[in-house]
Protein backbone atom coordinates (compact mmCIF):
# COMPACT_ATOMS: atom_id res chain seq x y z
CA UNK A 1 0.00 0.00 0.00
CA UNK A 2 1.38 3.50 -0.72
CA UNK A 3 0.42 6.94 1.06
CA UNK A 4 -1.23 9.05 -1.28
CA UNK A 5 -1.94 12.87 -0.44
CA UNK A 6 -4.77 14.76 -2.77
CA UNK A 7 -2.94 16.98 -5.60
CA UNK A 8 -3.80 20.23 -5.91
CA UNK A 9 -5.11 21.56 -8.99
CA UNK A 10 -2.41 23.20 -11.75
CA UNK A 11 -2.75 26.72 -12.15
CA UNK A 12 -3.42 26.98 -16.10
CA UNK A 13 -0.26 29.24 -17.88
CA UNK A 14 -1.63 32.15 -16.93
CA UNK A 15 -1.58 32.16 -13.51
CA UNK A 16 -4.95 33.36 -12.90
CA UNK A 17 -7.50 30.18 -12.82
CA UNK A 18 -6.40 26.58 -12.18
CA UNK A 19 -6.91 23.75 -14.59
CA UNK A 20 -8.69 20.24 -13.64
CA UNK A 21 -5.12 18.01 -14.95
CA UNK A 22 -5.64 14.85 -17.08
CA UNK A 23 -6.30 11.69 -15.05
CA UNK A 24 -3.60 9.92 -16.39
CA UNK A 25 -1.18 12.54 -15.46
CA UNK A 26 -3.30 13.20 -12.18
CA UNK A 27 -3.50 9.81 -10.87
CA UNK A 28 0.98 9.56 -11.93
CA UNK A 29 1.32 12.66 -9.54
CA UNK A 30 -0.42 11.51 -7.10
CA UNK A 31 1.75 7.97 -6.66
CA UNK A 32 4.85 10.03 -7.63
CA UNK A 33 4.48 12.34 -4.30
CA UNK A 34 6.32 10.21 -2.13
CA UNK A 35 8.46 7.16 -1.93
CA UNK A 36 5.50 4.51 -1.58
CA UNK A 37 6.59 2.80 2.23
CA UNK A 38 8.14 -0.82 1.49
CA UNK A 39 10.56 0.98 -1.03
CA UNK A 40 11.66 3.58 1.80
CA UNK A 41 11.50 0.79 4.35
CA UNK A 42 13.92 -1.36 1.87
CA UNK A 43 16.23 1.29 1.57
CA UNK A 44 16.75 2.02 5.35
CA UNK A 45 17.10 -1.76 5.44
CA UNK A 46 20.10 -2.02 3.61
CA UNK A 47 21.63 0.87 4.79
CA UNK A 48 20.95 -0.60 8.17
CA UNK A 49 22.59 -3.99 7.10
CA UNK A 50 26.05 -2.39 5.55
CA UNK A 51 26.32 -0.54 9.09
CA UNK A 52 25.97 -3.89 10.94
CA UNK A 53 28.16 -5.55 8.80
CA UNK A 54 31.15 -3.17 8.17
CA UNK A 55 31.09 -2.36 11.81
CA UNK A 56 31.70 -5.98 12.92
CA UNK A 57 34.32 -6.21 9.73
CA UNK A 58 36.23 -3.42 10.79
CA UNK A 59 36.81 -2.23 14.25
CA UNK A 60 37.40 1.40 12.69
CA UNK A 61 34.34 1.18 10.57
CA UNK A 62 31.82 2.62 13.55
CA UNK A 63 33.05 5.73 14.83
CA UNK A 64 32.26 9.38 15.01
CA UNK A 65 35.69 10.25 12.61
CA UNK A 66 34.60 7.94 9.84
CA UNK A 67 30.70 8.71 9.90
CA UNK A 68 31.74 11.96 9.17
CA UNK A 69 34.17 11.27 7.07
CA UNK A 70 31.31 9.55 5.18
CA UNK A 71 28.91 12.44 5.26
CA UNK A 72 32.13 14.40 3.92
CA UNK A 73 32.69 12.27 0.85
CA UNK A 74 28.99 11.91 -0.23
CA UNK A 75 27.97 16.03 0.30
CA UNK A 76 29.27 16.77 -3.47
CA UNK A 77 27.38 13.89 -5.11
CA UNK A 78 24.48 14.29 -2.88
CA UNK A 79 24.17 17.79 -3.51
CA UNK A 80 24.04 17.18 -7.46
CA UNK A 81 21.85 14.07 -6.91
CA UNK A 82 19.06 16.54 -5.18
CA UNK A 83 18.39 18.71 -8.74
CA UNK A 84 18.89 15.11 -10.73
CA UNK A 85 16.06 13.90 -9.21
CA UNK A 86 14.19 16.60 -10.49
CA UNK A 87 14.92 15.95 -14.09
CA UNK A 88 14.56 12.41 -13.31
CA UNK A 89 11.19 12.66 -12.21
CA UNK A 90 9.97 14.65 -15.22
CA UNK A 91 11.39 12.36 -17.79
CA UNK A 92 14.35 14.29 -18.44
CA UNK A 93 18.30 13.61 -16.85
CA UNK A 94 21.88 15.10 -17.46
CA UNK A 95 24.87 12.91 -17.84
CA UNK A 96 27.49 16.53 -17.96
CA UNK A 97 27.01 16.78 -14.26
CA UNK A 98 30.50 15.59 -14.10
CA UNK A 99 32.51 17.26 -17.05
CA UNK A 100 30.62 20.44 -15.46
CA UNK A 101 31.77 19.86 -11.57
CA UNK A 102 35.90 19.34 -13.69
CA UNK A 103 34.90 22.55 -15.44
CA UNK A 104 33.53 24.93 -12.97
CA UNK A 105 36.81 24.18 -10.84
CA UNK A 106 39.26 24.76 -13.35
CA UNK A 107 37.26 27.82 -14.46
CA UNK A 108 37.55 29.21 -11.47
CA UNK A 109 41.32 28.35 -10.96
CA UNK A 110 42.54 29.28 -14.13
CA UNK A 111 40.55 32.38 -13.48
CA UNK A 112 42.51 33.58 -10.18
CA UNK A 113 45.65 32.32 -11.47
CA UNK A 114 48.30 35.25 -11.59
CA UNK A 115 50.36 34.89 -15.09
CA UNK A 116 53.23 32.72 -15.02
CA UNK A 117 52.48 31.43 -11.45
CA UNK A 118 54.08 28.29 -10.30
CA UNK A 119 55.95 28.66 -13.95
CA UNK A 120 52.40 27.34 -15.15
CA UNK A 121 51.24 27.83 -18.56
CA UNK A 122 47.89 27.88 -19.68
CA UNK A 123 46.33 29.77 -22.47
CA UNK A 124 45.11 32.86 -20.23
CA UNK A 125 44.92 33.63 -16.45
CA UNK A 126 42.45 35.97 -15.24
CA UNK A 127 44.23 37.24 -11.98
CA UNK A 128 41.21 38.18 -10.36
CA UNK A 129 40.32 38.27 -6.65
CA UNK A 130 38.50 35.08 -5.66
CA UNK A 131 35.26 36.20 -5.16
CA UNK A 132 35.02 37.47 -8.57
CA UNK A 133 36.62 34.64 -10.25
CA UNK A 134 34.18 32.46 -7.76
CA UNK A 135 31.30 34.45 -9.57
CA UNK A 136 32.76 33.82 -13.50
CA UNK A 137 32.90 29.77 -12.02
CA UNK A 138 29.43 29.77 -11.35
CA UNK A 139 27.86 31.99 -14.63
CA UNK A 140 30.12 29.54 -16.39
CA UNK A 141 28.57 26.67 -14.88
CA UNK A 142 24.91 27.82 -15.41
CA UNK A 143 26.00 28.51 -19.80
CA UNK A 144 26.03 24.74 -19.77
CA UNK A 145 23.04 24.58 -17.83
CA UNK A 146 21.13 26.93 -20.65
CA UNK A 147 22.76 25.04 -23.11
CA UNK A 148 21.45 22.15 -22.16
CA UNK A 149 17.75 23.56 -21.55
CA UNK A 150 17.47 24.80 -24.66
CA UNK A 151 18.98 22.32 -26.54
CA UNK A 152 16.03 19.91 -25.03
CA UNK A 153 13.31 22.53 -24.78
CA UNK A 154 13.88 24.76 -27.57
CA UNK A 155 15.61 22.77 -30.59
CA UNK A 156 13.97 19.40 -29.39
CA UNK A 157 16.66 17.01 -29.22
CA UNK A 158 16.94 13.98 -26.97
CA UNK A 159 18.89 15.00 -22.77
CA UNK A 160 20.62 11.72 -23.71
CA UNK A 161 22.21 13.16 -26.85
CA UNK A 162 22.23 16.71 -25.51
CA UNK A 163 24.17 15.84 -22.27
CA UNK A 164 26.58 13.21 -24.08
CA UNK A 165 27.33 16.35 -26.55
CA UNK A 166 28.12 18.43 -23.47
CA UNK A 167 29.66 16.43 -21.52
CA UNK A 168 32.32 15.71 -24.40
CA UNK A 169 32.47 19.71 -24.85
CA UNK A 170 33.44 21.15 -21.90
CA UNK A 171 35.56 18.19 -20.58
CA UNK A 172 37.88 19.49 -23.69
CA UNK A 173 37.41 22.78 -22.68
CA UNK A 174 38.80 21.77 -19.32
CA UNK A 175 41.69 20.33 -20.60
CA UNK A 176 42.13 23.60 -22.64
CA UNK A 177 41.99 25.75 -19.95
CA UNK A 178 44.25 24.19 -18.11
CA UNK A 179 46.66 23.04 -20.89
CA UNK A 180 46.27 19.39 -19.52
CA UNK A 181 47.75 20.46 -16.52
CA UNK A 182 46.27 20.54 -12.37
CA UNK A 183 46.12 24.11 -11.97
CA UNK A 184 46.90 25.00 -7.95
CA UNK A 185 45.06 27.50 -5.92
CA UNK A 186 45.41 28.78 -2.75
CA UNK A 187 43.51 30.52 -0.01
CA UNK A 188 40.12 28.40 -1.25
CA UNK A 189 40.11 25.79 1.89
CA UNK A 190 37.32 27.63 3.83
CA UNK A 191 34.75 25.97 1.90
CA UNK A 192 35.67 22.35 1.89
CA UNK A 193 37.20 21.64 4.71
CA UNK A 194 36.23 24.60 7.64
CA UNK A 195 33.99 22.35 10.81
CA UNK A 196 31.36 23.95 12.67
CA UNK A 197 30.31 22.00 15.75
CA UNK A 198 33.09 19.41 14.52
CA UNK A 199 30.81 18.88 10.84
CA UNK A 200 32.34 19.90 7.82
CA UNK A 201 30.53 23.04 6.14
CA UNK A 202 29.97 20.77 3.03
CA UNK A 203 27.47 18.35 5.12
CA UNK A 204 25.42 21.51 5.93
CA UNK A 205 25.23 22.57 2.45
CA UNK A 206 24.08 19.18 1.50
CA UNK A 207 21.22 18.96 4.07
CA UNK A 208 20.06 22.30 2.71
CA UNK A 209 19.52 21.55 -0.43
CA UNK A 210 17.81 18.12 0.89
CA UNK A 211 15.70 20.26 2.48
CA UNK A 212 15.13 23.09 -0.23
CA UNK A 213 14.47 20.26 -3.10
CA UNK A 214 11.98 17.90 -0.55
CA UNK A 215 9.99 21.39 0.12
CA UNK A 216 9.55 22.64 -3.83
CA UNK A 217 8.93 18.88 -4.44
CA UNK A 218 6.19 18.25 -1.89
CA UNK A 219 4.78 21.69 -1.45
CA UNK A 220 5.10 23.68 -4.57
CA UNK A 221 3.21 24.07 -7.72
CA UNK A 222 6.05 23.80 -9.54
CA UNK A 223 6.99 20.17 -7.68
CA UNK A 224 4.07 19.01 -8.50
CA UNK A 225 3.62 20.33 -12.61
CA UNK A 226 7.54 18.08 -12.69
CA UNK A 227 5.77 14.81 -11.46
CA UNK A 228 3.09 15.73 -14.23
CA UNK A 229 5.22 15.96 -17.45
CA UNK A 230 7.26 12.99 -16.24
CA UNK A 231 3.56 10.67 -16.48
CA UNK A 232 2.40 12.61 -19.56
CA UNK A 233 4.11 15.74 -20.89
CA UNK A 234 0.99 16.05 -23.29
CA UNK A 235 -1.19 16.08 -20.46
CA UNK A 236 0.16 18.25 -18.80
CA UNK A 237 0.83 21.17 -21.57
CA UNK A 238 -3.08 20.42 -21.99
CA UNK A 239 -3.21 21.16 -18.14
CA UNK A 240 -1.52 24.46 -18.76
CA UNK A 241 1.78 23.58 -17.72
CA UNK A 242 4.57 25.36 -19.46
CA UNK A 243 6.52 22.46 -19.93
CA UNK A 244 9.34 23.94 -21.32
CA UNK A 245 10.09 26.52 -18.87
CA UNK A 246 9.61 24.00 -15.91
CA UNK A 247 12.28 21.59 -17.70
CA UNK A 248 14.52 24.64 -18.08
CA UNK A 249 14.18 25.37 -14.89
CA UNK A 250 15.46 22.55 -13.98
CA UNK A 251 18.42 21.98 -15.65
CA UNK A 252 19.44 25.45 -14.54
CA UNK A 253 19.02 23.89 -10.95
CA UNK A 254 20.94 21.14 -12.07
CA UNK A 255 23.60 23.20 -13.71
CA UNK A 256 23.97 25.90 -9.96
CA UNK A 257 24.04 22.93 -7.70
CA UNK A 258 27.11 21.42 -9.78
CA UNK A 259 28.86 24.68 -9.74
CA UNK A 260 29.16 24.54 -6.49
CA UNK A 261 29.47 20.94 -6.01
CA UNK A 262 32.31 21.34 -8.32
CA UNK A 263 33.40 24.16 -6.21
CA UNK A 264 33.49 22.12 -2.80
CA UNK A 265 35.55 19.54 -4.82
CA UNK A 266 38.05 22.43 -5.75
CA UNK A 267 38.38 24.00 -2.18
CA UNK A 268 38.90 20.28 -0.38
CA UNK A 269 42.05 19.28 -2.58
CA UNK A 270 43.49 22.81 -3.58
CA UNK A 271 43.68 22.28 -7.36
CA UNK A 272 41.50 21.61 -10.78
CA UNK A 273 42.65 18.91 -12.42
CA UNK A 274 41.65 17.82 -16.42
CA UNK A 275 39.98 14.79 -14.74
CA UNK A 276 38.42 15.97 -12.30
CA UNK A 277 34.48 15.19 -12.05
CA UNK A 278 35.16 12.05 -13.63
CA UNK A 279 32.17 9.14 -13.38
CA UNK A 280 30.15 11.48 -10.89
CA UNK A 281 27.58 11.36 -13.14
CA UNK A 282 27.60 7.38 -12.89
CA UNK A 283 27.61 8.13 -8.91
CA UNK A 284 24.60 10.59 -9.47
CA UNK A 285 22.40 8.28 -11.66
CA UNK A 286 22.89 5.41 -9.42
CA UNK A 287 21.58 7.31 -6.30
CA UNK A 288 18.62 8.65 -8.13
CA UNK A 289 17.35 5.55 -9.36
CA UNK A 290 18.42 3.61 -6.53
CA UNK A 291 16.04 6.20 -4.62
CA UNK A 292 13.27 5.18 -6.19
CA UNK A 293 13.27 7.53 -9.42
CA UNK A 294 11.87 6.19 -12.14
CA UNK A 295 13.59 6.21 -15.60
CA UNK A 296 10.23 6.59 -17.04
CA UNK A 297 9.31 9.82 -15.42
CA UNK A 298 6.65 10.75 -12.69
CA UNK A 299 8.31 8.68 -9.55
CA UNK A 300 10.74 9.82 -7.55
CA UNK A 301 11.78 11.80 -4.14
CA UNK A 302 14.36 13.18 -2.34
CA UNK A 303 14.36 11.05 0.64
CA UNK A 304 15.31 7.98 -1.25
CA UNK A 305 17.76 9.84 -3.05
CA UNK A 306 19.76 10.76 -0.03
CA UNK A 307 19.19 7.08 1.76
CA UNK A 308 20.62 5.66 -1.66
CA UNK A 309 23.42 8.62 -1.71
CA UNK A 310 24.02 6.71 2.32
CA UNK A 311 24.64 3.67 0.81
CA UNK A 312 26.82 4.27 -2.35
CA UNK A 313 28.74 6.13 0.18
CA UNK A 314 29.00 3.65 2.99
CA UNK A 315 29.95 0.68 0.44
CA UNK A 316 32.48 2.51 -1.05
CA UNK A 317 33.78 3.53 2.27
CA UNK A 318 33.40 0.19 3.89
CA UNK A 319 35.34 -1.59 1.14
CA UNK A 320 37.85 1.03 1.70
CA UNK A 321 38.19 -0.02 5.04
CA UNK A 322 38.27 -4.12 4.30
CA UNK A 323 41.41 -2.90 1.78
CA UNK A 324 39.25 -3.61 -0.95
CA UNK A 325 40.81 -2.64 -4.61
CA UNK A 326 39.38 0.47 -5.46
CA UNK A 327 38.33 -0.82 -9.17
CA UNK A 328 35.92 -3.41 -7.28
CA UNK A 329 34.48 -0.32 -5.60
CA UNK A 330 33.86 0.79 -9.79
CA UNK A 331 32.41 -2.82 -10.28
CA UNK A 332 29.90 -2.30 -7.06
CA UNK A 333 28.54 0.93 -8.09
CA UNK A 334 27.60 -0.27 -10.98
CA UNK A 335 26.38 -3.33 -9.76
CA UNK A 336 23.92 -0.99 -7.92
CA UNK A 337 23.05 0.80 -10.89
CA UNK A 338 22.02 -2.19 -12.63
CA UNK A 339 20.33 -3.47 -10.26
CA UNK A 340 18.35 -0.76 -9.75
CA UNK A 341 17.42 -0.19 -13.01
CA UNK A 342 16.30 -3.92 -13.12
CA UNK A 343 14.10 -3.24 -10.36
CA UNK A 344 12.57 0.27 -11.91
CA UNK A 345 11.91 -1.49 -14.85
CA UNK A 346 10.28 -4.67 -13.23
CA UNK A 347 8.14 -2.15 -11.60
CA UNK A 348 6.84 -0.52 -14.47
CA UNK A 349 6.14 -3.60 -15.83
CA UNK A 350 4.23 -4.86 -13.19
CA UNK A 351 2.48 -1.71 -13.06
CA UNK A 352 0.87 -1.42 -16.49
CA UNK A 353 -0.05 -5.58 -16.07
CA UNK A 354 -2.15 -4.54 -12.75
CA UNK A 355 -3.88 -1.35 -15.05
Amino acid sequence: MTTQDPVPPVPDASGTGAVAAAPAAAAAARKGRGLSVPETAALVVVLGVLFVFFSIASPFFLNTENIVNILQNVAVVGIIACPATLLLISGQFDLSVGSAAGFVGMLMAVAALAPGAGGTEVPWSGNLPLGQAFIVAVLGTLLIGAINAFCVTVIGINALITTLGTLAIFRGLTKVLGNGQTIRIDDFGDLGITRVAGIPVPVYIFAAAVIVFWFILRYTVYGRSLYAIGASPTAARLAGIRTKRVVAIAFLLSSLCVALAGLIRLSQVGGASTNAGLGVELSVITAVVLGGASLSGGRGGIGGTVLAVLIVGVLANGLIQLNVPSFWIEVANGLLLLGAVTVDRLRVRLTRADA
